[in-house]
Order: C-alpha cells, then sequence, then structure tokens
C-alpha cells in the first residue's frame, strides 16, 4: 500500500499554506491550516475502511519552554508526539483526499464538524489540550490542524502521516475520541500500513 502526495514530497518540508502557524512580519500567526492532498494506491482489495493519523513526534517535553523569550529549546530534548489528524471509518474504496477538502483556515474553538469522506468520522487532536487555558480558543479540535512548532525550538519537526487499510468497515470507539482509541480499536483489524512524512520549523535557523 502507498500513500502519497501533491502537496509535499516524501521527507520534504510542508508549505505553510498546510500549517497552523507561519511568520508574519517580526513574529508569527495563524497559517493556511489547509489539509494536504493525498492519493491512495495499492490498497488491498480486502480493506472495509481505512484510517488516516498524521502525528508530530517531534514535540518538547518541558513546555515551559515553549516560546520562551531568550530561550532555544535544543536538538537533543527528549520528544513526545503530538496528534494533529484522526480521521477513521473511510470508505475502503476512497482513493484521494483534496487539499484543502477537510480543512481550509483556523477555526477558534475548533471544528465542530469538519468535513471529510462519506461516512468517515474525524477524532479530537492534541489542540484540544494545548488549547484548553485559552479562553480565546479553547475547545475541543476535531480533525486536520496542521504544525505550529514553537518558533524557538532547533529541531525541525517532523509529521507523519500513516495510512491503515483495516478488516472492519467501522472502528468501536467512543462518540468522543482521541488517540489512543483509535490505536486500541485497530488492534487486529490492520491489513497494510503505509505512511509518509514531511518537515517543519519555525525557527529561522531551522526553516
Amino acid at each position: 500500500m502507498k500513500i502519497t502526495s501533491e502537496s509535499f514530497s516524501n521527507g520534504k518540508a510542508i508549505a505553510a499554506e498546510f500549517a497552523m502557524g507561519q511568520p508574519i512580519g517580526d513574529g508569527f500567526g495563524f497559517a493556511g491550516n489547509r489539509n494536504p492532498h493525498f492519493t491512495f494506491a495499492e490498497v488491498p482489495t480486502a480493506a472495509r475502511s481505512l484510517a488516516l493519523l498524521c502525528v508530530d513526534s517531534d514535540v518538547p517535553t518541558v513546555a515551559e519552554m515553549v516560546g520562551k523569550a531568550g530561550v532555544e529549546i535544543p536538538v537533543d530534548q527528549p520528544r513526545c508526539d503530538f496528534v494533529h489528524w484522526l480521521m477513521i471509518d473511510i470508505p475502503g474504496d476512497c482513493r484521494a483526499i483534496a487539499a484543502g477538502a477537510c480543512s481550509d483556515g483556523v477555526t477558534a474553538h475548533g471544528k465542530h464538524a469538519p468535513a471529510g469522506p462519506r461516512g468517515s468520522r474525524q477524532g479530537l487532536n492534541d489542540y484540544t489540550a494545548w488549547f484548553a487555558a485559552d479562553p480565546d480558543m479553547a475547545g475541543d479540535y476535531l480533525g486536520y490542524d496542521g504544525p505550529f512548532p514553537p518558533p524557538n525550538d532547533l529541531r525541525l519537526h517532523r509529521y507523519f502521516f500513516r495510512l491503515f487499510a483495516l478488516d472492519c468497515a467501522k472502528l468501536a470507539v467512543p462518540e468522543r475520541f482521541a488517540a489512543n482509541d483509535v490505536q486500541r480499536a485497530m488492534k487486529g483489524h490492520v491489513l497494510a500500513e503505509a505512511a509518509m512524512w514531511g518537515g517543519y520549523a519555525l525557527h529561522p535557523r531551522v526553516r
């Protein structure tokens, strides 16, 4: 099975069009936040549904350093995952997702009913927790919300888009589901997996 994109090449830079944050003047602000285009190929004929996840695997583990003036986050700081997109129950015969079809722009408090292929469901991404204490942004962030890495981080962030072909039409997850729910529900149902990644950074010496 293969996943490819017209929006970026595997292992290459993601454009600000598909990110949540970008440089603006001497600072930073919101970007296009459009979901990238994807094409799926060589999907197993037995696949009854697909699942698509996007995870940043390079998130700093010391939150107090994020965006702190005069501080740079070192490359060797331990890292953790940040989920940017969870879409499940994609029909097994779906072979493409158009750029901007599921997200186009930043929605304060999160998208309540993000668009997607017929029958698909989209889960909570990790901006839900990140914005929880911000009254201007707090809410349930469903669907795709793109990269906005710390501008003071010296590491290039890698965004992994993982596609799973499943032998079931629907995953058994709660109505309000997150990455752990999807990972548990997929156990024993994965027929094939494919992945690609793109890089994004806001630090001027990394971009």
